[in-house]
């Protein structure tokens, strides 16, 4: 199985995680009802300040689980009006939408 990694949707960086061999930073991951999540070592499965990504955005959008949010996450016909969480290097950031998959995974860099 591969990493799941992002893009920070405030400085477009990639999240690189604990397994490459680059320096981590924290990245902060936000729902739609204003809480937090701090996280200082991604280890690219995920998991967000002890919160995962793809739980939360079930949870988000009316559902239960972790298999629910990556259905829904990877589901190209019911990205319609979907709630997302967001993912951000700083804490004050305002964005919004999905944020944009890492090609290198977080891990491949050249």
């Amino acid at each position: 199985m591969g990493f799941f990694s992002f893009e920070t949707q405030d400085t477009d960086e990639s999240i690189p995680n604990i397994y490459c061999g680059r320096e981590t930073f924290t990245v902060f991951m936000r729902d739609n009802k204003g809480n937090i999540w701090e996280e200082n070592n991604y280890d690219g499965y995920g998991d967000f300040g002890g919160k995962d990504f793809y739980e939360l955005l079930a949870e988000m959008n009316g559902l239960n689980g972790r298999e629910s949010g990556i259905n829904l996450a990877f589901d190209k016909e019911k990205q319609v009006d979907i709630n997302w969480p967001t993912l951000t290097r700083y804490k004050n950031s305002e964005v919004t939408g999905k944020p944009k998959d890492c090609k290198n995974q977080g891990y491949f860099y050249e």
